[in-house]
């Protein structure tokens, strides 16, 4: 699979340049696991850290659900790799393929393309229970685009302790 990541827009409005970016990143993560078996997705980064690709997919997928579909679209469902809400889950990529994890991460951010574009505006509001306050849909995805950026750092030096492979 190839995958496409547009850069975002130099001048839009902004709902437009944060959905841009945000995919941007959502597509940085895609590049970095491409092309991977299970076995590298699964490498380790350094003792004792447990990071790998894998377990980045599957925390970010986990994280796409929260803030989408539990918070902002109110739905009372489990995390995906947890029905006791352990975040923490989503790192342990032991018993699971590349493959099923990436589908679960595409399902999510597909939920969560379709919940952000019905959204009348950023300025929406939802209860985020962990922060015990509502927060703005802008501010979701603020956090959203911070979120990725700084797990794609992560998933820059895991892919060039796979193979090498460097850039964008």
């Amino acid at each position: 699979m190839t995958i496409e990541r547009i850069d975002p827009p130099r001048q839009a409005g902004e709902r437009e340049t944060l959905r841009a970016y945000l995919d941007f990143h959502r597509a940085t993560l895609a590049m970095k696991v491409e092309g991977l078996t299970d076995e590298q997705l699964r490498r380790r980064s350094m003792p004792p850290s447990t990071l790998s690709l894998l377990g980045l997919v599957r925390h970010l997928a986990e994280v796409e659900r929260t803030w989408f579909r539990r918070v902002v679209n109110g739905e009372d469902l489990p995390l995906v790799w947890s029905d006791e809400g352990d975040f923490q889950a989503a790192f342990d990529d032991s018993g699971t393929t590349g493959a099923s994890s990436f589908a679960a991460w595409q399902e999510e951010v597909a939920h969560s393309r379709r919940i952000e574009r019905a959204a009348e505006s950023l300025d929406l509001t939802a209860y985020q229970p962990r922060w015990g306050e509502h927060v703005s849909l802008r501010l979701i995805m603020l956090h959203m685009i911070h979120e990725y950026a700084r797990h794609n750092g992560h998933a820059d030096f895991l892919r060039e302790g796979v193979d090498g492979t460097v850039g964008p």
